[in-house]
């Protein structure tokens, strides 16, 4: 029986990212006993691979990937299940010159042949060369790259009968590209985020440095997909590059078993592991049934969220449904970052855990100010503080007019520093619209900034401005989804619609009874709710379970969703709306 890779190096010295590509970090780390650990849906060790392992097999792959034609700087696609054959076939690419880039699983989508689509626009957008995909999804990209005339298309297997060039491999140096990471909310027009060797090592330094002050004796473990940058770098790149074991299954087995990922953190001694606010709502509700007995969490260190807007409120639940079992509160890490900038722009100091700004909803919506809301106020909302910027980086808040603004003041977010992307590949016009010439970029994210930390207060092109008030879709949705039994968490879209005589907010519900009366009642519920809580009056339809659009990293599409509805594509009554 195969055992998991050990915690500490015994004799390799710690070094705490200080390479200049990933190659040479593998080369590294590849001289310890440290390395990767892929687990099945029961929880069983499906294959320890060593840094040495993975350094041997993926120069192999690298020299059979030359002899098949493929050059240095060519695009190379990989549907990244959660697996050591995704592992081995990112790191062949980097040996070998070529640029992996990443595609997602089939979960965030809607059936087959949008997903087949889906991959087939990132495809053609980042102009691959070959494009591999794991066995069981061999006949989707078929399907993709039919026509597309590339070098090769299938499994890992197809390098099975070449034989390897012979020779040095390419010289990987740090101004090359390093991968291309598809935008989470590409979906149309996918838009591939270049990002060189250079950045992505600073990134890796300050997440190590700085963020997490990663070191020897620390252990990530980690559901989160491979295509995502969270998952991605985080908790593949990140740890190779520090020399860090790290425990791994698949995003569609925590769906279905989030308990397995405390388990796993239990069972390894993990210190380091990530997860959006939903993972660790799932988990809590889960517990609520479920034994967890078995279960010691008092080394997890580090218990981070990112990849969407955190909500303090399911983390305090689960700090105080898991403290039994030693987790503590502060072990917290909000932070904040997009794959423009690699990973991550900002941690929580260590030991802060979840610190937050109780607003005045009102002062927010109307002034565009965070003020801190009367003891007891109900038009009130926690907003969580992610930490200062990352060292040799920094944050602007901008107003209207691109004027930088005070300290409390929310504006629009900009941020520079050595980590930013290269550009959206192929895509000069819009890369010019996000990254300007002097090398500030644009995030997209509403914010302010207490006392050099970081708080977002949403995503700019989601907001709803109505009457002169700026209004925040989460607070609409959160309200609903908190307060209402019948619905959960991702239930609920709230958008901005145009009904001929100005902007309306319509809210989707997903709805799992099909009583027609019964809809209606929790149509006027919601409707009710906002109003009391909100002061604002809103259209409310109910849509089929799993209707709502997600992103490849599950996050909610609003503007997906308000697509869907101006296409007639939600077939709801009219009396749905009260």
């Amino acid at each position: 029986m195969q055992a998991h890779t050990p915690t500490n190096n015994r004799q390799l010295p710690y070094r705490l990212a200080d390479f200049a590509t990933l190659p040479q970090a593998l080369d590294y780390a590849a001289q310890g006993e440290t390395g990767l650990n892929f687990y099945t849906g029961k929880g069983e060790l499906a294959e320890a691979l060593s840094y040495a392992k993975l350094r041997e097999q993926s120069q192999v792959l690298a020299r059979k990937l030359l002899a098949s034609g493929l050059l240095p700087g060519e695009r190379v696609a990989l549907i990244a299940d959660t697996d050591g054959d995704f592992a081995r076939g990112f790191f062949a690419c980097e040996y070998a010159g070529l640029v992996p880039t990443t595609l997602p699983l089939p979960a965030a989508f809607g059936g087959r042949g949008a997903y087949i689509a889906h991959i087939r626009r990132m495809i053609e957008s980042a102009a691959v060369a070959a494009a591999f995909a794991p066995a069981t999804m061999l006949d989707r990209l078929t399907e993709a790259c039919e026509g597309l005339g590339l070098k090769l298309a299938g499994t890992l297997a197809l390098l099975d009968g070449v034989a390897p060039v012979e020779g040095p491999l390419p010289e990987v140096v740090a101004d090359d590209f390093c991968y291309l990471q598809f935008s989470s909310g590409s979906t149309r027009f996918p838009l591939g985020v270049a990002v060189t060797q250079r950045a992505l090592m600073a990134n890796v330094r300050g997440i190590a440095r700085d963020g997490l002050r990663i070191g020897p004796g620390d252990r990530c473990s980690s559901w989160l997909p491979l295509y995502h940058d969270m998952g991605l770098i985080g908790f593949l790149l990140t740890p190779l590059v520090c020399q860090v074991s790290v425990d791994l299954f698949a995003t569609r087995d925590f769906a279905r078993r989030p308990l397995l990922w405390l388990d796993l953190i239990t069972r390894n001694g993990a210190t380091l592991s990530y997860s959006p606010t939903f993972g660790y709502e799932l988990a809590a509700r889960r517990a609520e049934t479920a034994p967890t007995e078995h279960l010691e969490l008092s080394r997890w260190r580090g218990a981070g969220i990112g990849g969407d807007m955190v909500r303090p409120e399911p983390l305090k639940k689960f700090s105080e449904r898991f403290a039994p079992r030693g987790f503590s509160a502060s072990a917290f890490v909000p932070s904040y970052g997009m794959a423009e900038t690699a990973l991550a722009l900002s941690f929580a100091p260590i030991g802060q855990g979840i610190r937050a700004d109780c607003l005045d909803i009102d002062v927010l919506e109307r002034e565009h100010r965070a003020e801190l809301a009367a003891p007891g106020s109900p038009r009130s909302r926690d907003f969580v503080l992610c930490g200062p910027v990352l060292p040799e980086h920094r944050f602007e808040v901008r107003g209207d007019a691109g004027q930088v603004l005070a300290e409390a003041r929310v504006g629009r977010i900009y941020t520079r520093g050595p980590s930013l992307m290269h550009s959206y590949f192929g895509q000069p016009e819009a890369t010019a619209a996000v990254l300007s010439a002097d090398g500030w970029l644009d995030t997209g994210d509403l914010g302010y900034l207490r006392e050099g930390q970081i708080v977002i207060t949403g995503r700019a092109k989601d907001l709803i401005i109505i009457n002169g008030r700026n209004i925040w879709p989460q607070d609409l949705e959160w309200t609903a989804e908190s307060e209402i039994e019948a619905l959960r968490s991702g239930d609920v879209a709230a958008i901005a619609v145009d009904d001929g005589q100005g902007e309306q907010v319509l809210v989707l519900v997903e709805f799992r009874n099909a009583d027609e009366a019964t809809r209606a009642a929790l149509c006027q519920q919601v409707s009710d709710l906002l109003r009391l809580r909100h002061g604002i009056e809103t259209r409310v339809l109910t849509v089929p379970p799993r209707s709502l659009p997600r992103t490849s990293s599950g996050k909610l599409s609003r503007a997906g969703a308000r697509k869907l509805y101006l296409e007639n594509r939600y077939t709801v009554p009219d009396d749905d709306s009260p």
